[in-house]
């Protein structure tokens, strides 16, 4: 079934703008945008495992399966074209969830997480190589003061250029702690001081060259800064709060896009390149969207994920095909194998 979203919006401006008082942004009318199931990867159910994207092939790694109370070490190869997932070598170090990971040049990177059987936080790093099939252990990330305390979780990862990066996430005490990641060296360089607040749950994502971050949680408190990266320069840029902080309008709406244990895409909508918060928890878990511009620093709602709201999924960005799809996480019951594909530009379809 297809909404005819253009004459719903008429009808609907037309009654607000007779008894709308103009002193007052007008409410939300709809909202927009399409997600399209495309049913189970193999593999387990999990929740709070890592993805990356190489090219037009997505990777996801390891997690935790509710069903068995288990943490994962199975690495799986998506082909968003053919739609098909492929078991690759298995992830050599300890099973794991909540683990970060990125992609640099023709390989992707592994590290940090938690084993809460072991009641155990790692801080390894490991390679791994698509033409070999074959994981290599690299640097373990630095400590930060005594030994073990660069062991984390729920951090944030991106890569931009040839480097890796790493930051915040929790290891007994919430981090902010930012590093660089060498792989031709094989070393860490810690970076300036980081200005946001400490926080683990977080969400990142990049667009020409630059960080974004935001999202997360501190002592039970959810965060509503929003901060840019420029690895150049190693500066940060504080954006616009993420909740209905300021006293103009444009924030007025920003009723339910804090939270923590989200996912992002980066993809085009009408040609031009957006940001896409999707899914999390904030007392209880979200299938909220919401469309962010870089261009005004503005946020958008969106068409909600239509499947089970979640926490703790993972997201693929496929740049070169201009796709993104999100799967897996955790809903209210259990950890789950599911992934959708998300369509900005069409309208909304519960039926597919």
């Amino acid at each position: 079934m297809k909404y005819n979203l253009q004459n719903s919006f008429l009808v609907s401006l037309s009654i607000t703008l007779f008894a709308c008082n103009c002193n007052k942004p007008m409410p939300y009318m709809f909202t927009s945008g399409n997600w399209v199931n495309h049913f189970n990867m193999n593999g387990m159910p999990r929740n709070n495992a890592s993805s990356w994207v190489i090219g037009d092939t997505g990777y996801l790694v390891a997690g935790y399966n509710s069903t068995n109370d288990s943490c994962l070490t199975d690495l799986w190869q998506f082909d968003p074209v053919k739609n098909t997932w492929t078991q690759k070598a298995y992830f050599p170090g300890a099973a794991r969830q909540s683990g970060v990971a990125f992609a640099i040049g023709a390989n992707g990177y592994y590290a940090t997480g938690t084993n809460s059987k072991m009641q155990k936080n790692f801080q390894d790093c490991w390679q791994y190589n698509p033409s070999a099939n074959s994981w290599t252990r690299m640097a373990d990330l630095p400590d930060i003061n005594v030994a073990g305390t660069g062991a984390r979780y729920d951090a944030v990862a991106f890569a931009i250029g040839n480097y890796g990066y790493i930051g915040t996430g929790f290891n007994g005490t919430y981090l902010n702690d930012f590093w660089q990641f060498d792989p031709i060296a094989n070393k860490w360089a810690a970076l300036s001081s980081s200005p946001i607040i400490k926080r683990s749950g977080a969400v990142a994502f990049v667009y020409v060259n630059e960080a974004y971050i935001c999202t997360g949680i501190n002592n039970g408190a959810e965060l509503k800064d929003f901060w840019r990266y420029n690895p150049s320069t190693d500066k940060w840029t504080q954006l616009r709060d993420i909740a209905n902080t300021s006293a103009d309008n444009y924030d007025d709406d920003y009723t339910d896009l804090v939270r923590d244990h989200a996912v992002a895409l980066v993809e085009p909508n009408s040609s031009v390149w957006k940001a896409y918060l999707i899914c999390g928890q904030n007392g209880s878990a979200t299938a909220k969207t919401w469309e962010y511009s870089f261009t005004d620093d503005l946020w958008e709602r969106k068409e909600s994920y239509e499947r089970a709201a979640r926490q703790g999924a993972v997201s693929w960005s496929f740049l070169n095909l201009k796709r993104g799809f999100v799967g897996t996480g955790k809903t209210a019951a259990s950890s789950v194998s599911d992934y959708d594909e998300w369509f900005p530009e069409d309208d909304v379809n519960v039926n597919d």
